[in-house]
């Protein structure tokens, strides 16, 4: 029982310690990363065990303020290959081990 807990309390500092965003690659204009970013960050807080829903919440946002054809990734341990309008591809980090890729493409 003991380890059990041990192991539990050492995932949370982890992710205690990896909670802020790490933006791994973006094109994004200043205000519209630093927007994409806070949205990603609480739709992947507020849906922290549903990563669908949390990407439905941040395409919907998405479309409603920046125009249509937002997609959005969020997983762990996934590769791609897009191919996307300039200036508005955001990839990065939450949580750790968490990823979350938002672009568009017409």
């Amino acid at each position: 029982m003991a380890d059990t807990g041990e192991g539990k309390k050492e995932e949370a500092d982890y992710k205690r310690l990896h909670s802020f965003p790490l933006i791994r690659h973006t094109d994004m204009p200043e205000e519209m990363r630093v927007e994409a970013m806070e949205l990603c960050v609480t739709a992947c807080e507020k849906y922290s065990t549903n990563n669908e829903s949390a990407a439905k919440m941040i395409k919907e946002m998405m479309d409603k303020k920046f125009g249509s054809s937002w997609h959005v990734v969020i997983g762990e341990g996934f590769g791609f290959e897009i191919t996307h309008e300039v200036k508005n591809l955001l990839y990065m980090f939450f949580g750790g081990s968490l990823a979350v890729c938002v672009w568009k493409c017409s």
